[in-house]
């Protein structure tokens, strides 16, 4: 006889995992089905990093209710997210510094910590760090980065203790649906029965919509990472994204540093496509971007790189909410910047389900309908798309 669940969660991610814990602590019996195994996906390819600066108002909200997790994890979640906060820096050209202004700005009204600083400051924070007199940053003193492994593990944890269910190794082959609403699902390890299934598999959630007639526009995009070994001689530094440059960067550790490109990843991939190494080119790239901005960097040795992968959307938004049959919902297409915002997203989400669409607003932005009207999502003061 098949199992029953109140809840079906297809992916074990930060999102998947996320969402279980929160329906759990609803007294919900969530079923997590993972094909391999907890975070082996986009999140344990994740940089982890946790911070609020982004040009749209309703992602800085998410950003800033999950910082509230990060900050007291073990009271709020149990187990370890691996928080440190080394605070983070956003840097931007010259052209966006009135955008920034006004981010800083609307950050600021929401309650988040964060301020304009110039390069005097900036140059306290990041020393030897090569910046014009006349340029600014945002500045986070908060912020920083966690663990994402650990995080993603911590919250399935969580909801196994509040009685959610975790089956790893088991892949969805289909997705039953009788009378137009789901029944269940069809997977490696047999059939599993809920009235409502809910999409969070990353770079697959493509193939499983479509296995209820569904398409989204949810392409599979790849992002290359490389830690290297810092020079004795230089301690732990802030975390910080460089959109004149390109990179982003933040300390692993206390020897350690990850950089990582905000371009030249490319889309249409494979999302069972092999990750253990980088792109042909990225480490070069890589180095010759950070030693840029950070000169003494050039003293840096590579310590290890590989890839990742996930889902992006053509507006680099997430979607979100129920679409295609009753009982199905899609919580995907996170376009690589989804970890900060899972605790706050899998709340809400949590609360709609039980509740009802109308429980909150906090999500209704990233309806999937916007893509069948044209309204993509934009920043109120937008920077550049990122990754492309």
């Amino acid at each position: 006889m098949a199992e029953t669940a109140d809840v079906i969660i297809i992916g074990a991610g930060i999102q998947g995992a996320s969402l279980a814990f929160h329906l759990a602590e609803r007294g919900m019996r969530p079923l997590v089905l993972e094909r391999a195994t907890v975070a082996a996906g986009a999140t344990g390819r994740s940089s982890g990093m946790v911070r609020m600066h982004y040009d749209l108002e309703a992602e800085a909200r998410l950003a800033w209710r999950s910082y509230a997790y990060f900050r007291d994890w073990e009271h709020r979640v149990g187990g370890e997210s691996g928080f440190t906060s080394v605070g983070f820096l956003q840097m931007v050209p010259r052209h966006e510094v009135d955008a920034l202004r006004l981010n800083v700005a609307m950050q600021q009204r929401i309650g988040i910590s964060t301020s304009v600083i110039g390069a005097d400051e900036v140059r306290r924070l990041l020393p030897g760090v090569v910046i014009d007199d006349d340029q600014v940053a945002a500045f986070e003193p908060l912020s920083g980065y966690a663990d994402p492994t650990q995080t993603a593990g911590s919250l399935m944890a969580g909801a196994i203790a509040r009685g959610a269910r975790l089956v790893q190794g088991c892949a969805v082959t289909g997705v039953q649906v009788q009378g137009g609403r789901v029944v269940g699902v069809e997977t490696t390890r047999g059939a599993f029965h809920a009235p409502i299934v809910v999409d969070a598999a990353g770079a697959w959630a493509a193939r499983i919509a479509a296995m209820v007639g569904l398409e989204i526009p949810v392409n599979v995009w790849r992002h290359d990472v490389a830690y290297v070994q810092r020079p004795p001689d230089l301690p732990r530094h802030i975390a910080f994204i460089d959109f004149q440059n390109a990179f982003y960067c933040r300390p692993e550790g206390e020897s350690l540093t990850l950089v990582a490109l905000e371009d030249g990843n490319p889309l249409q991939g494979d999302p069972d496509a092999p990750v253990d190494s980088a792109s042909v080119g990225f480490i070069e790239r890589a180095a010759e971007r950070i030693v840029r901005r950070l000169p003494e960097f050039a003293r840096a040795g590579l310590h290890s790189a590989h890839s990742g992968q996930d889902g992006i959307t053509p507006d680099q938004r997430p979607i979100i909410g129920p679409a295609g049959p009753d009982g199905f919902w899609l919580t995907c297409g996170f376009s690589g910047t989804g970890f900060k915002t899972a605790p706050a997203i899998g709340a809400s989400l949590a609360q709609l389900i039980t509740d009802g669409v109308g429980a909150n607003a906090d999500l209704a932005i990233f309806a999937l309908s916007r893509f069948a009207t044209g309204a993509f999502i934009r920043g109120e003061h937008a920077y550049a798309d990122i990754w492309r």
